[in-house]
This record gives structure tokens, sequence and C-alpha cells, in this order.
């Protein structure tokens, strides 16, 4: 095969994968509402019938916060491990880690 063969046959691939994940999304629920997306994409402009490119972005818009609350919540562990070598036998009794505003910022300043 040579090699523009290859390439649209990948194409195609890559065609028949976007439109299966795009078919998938009118099957999912994200935990963000569609309506809630449309709102905020309304809001900046954005006008979109199509409710797969709605789900599409709920999806991106949860991986993101997704992101943002794992590393918030790195941060704030590695907080307090800091605190419990001071603290030692007090500290290690609490297992309950309080998220701060700092823990957040420093976590969306790596997102970003």
């Amino acid at each position: 095969m040579n090699q523009s063969q290859q390439s649209s046959d990948g194409r195609h691939e890559d065609d028949t994968s976007l439109t299966e994940f795009l078919a998938s999304l009118m099957d999912y629920t994200p935990t963000i509402p569609d309506e809630l997306v449309e709102h905020y994409l309304a809001k900046s402009g954005f006008q979109c019938p199509d409710l797969r490119l709605i789900r599409l972005v709920a999806v991106a818009t949860q991986k993101f916060v997704a992101e943002v609350a794992t590393d918030a919540l790195r941060q704030c562990q590695a907080r307090q491990a800091s605190v419990v070598k001071d603290k030692r036998d007090k500290q290690q009794k609490e297992k309950r880690l309080t998220l701060t505003m700092e823990d957040l910022s420093k976590a969306l300043r790596e997102v970003l």
C-alpha cells in the first residue's frame, strides 16, 4: 500500500471512531446537565442545536473539574503531611482533610 492509501485508511478509522464516540454521547448522561451547558454556551454567544456537541462540552468540563479537584486533593495532602511531622501524635488520629483556597489556587495554576 502506498502512503496516500495508508493515510486515507487511518483517516477513515479516525472518522469512524469519532462517529462512534459522538453516537455514544446520546446514551450518556453527563454529571453536568445539558440545560446548564446550553445556558453557558448561549451566554458566551455559542448556539448549537446538536445535543452530541453539548454533551461533549459537558464531558470536557467534567474532566477539567475532576483534574482540578484531584490536584487540589494532592496539594491538601502534601500540606497536611507537613503538619503531621510537626504534631505527630495528635494529627495521626485525625485523618480528615481540609481543602483550602490555597490548595485550590495551586491546583488551578498547575492545570492552567
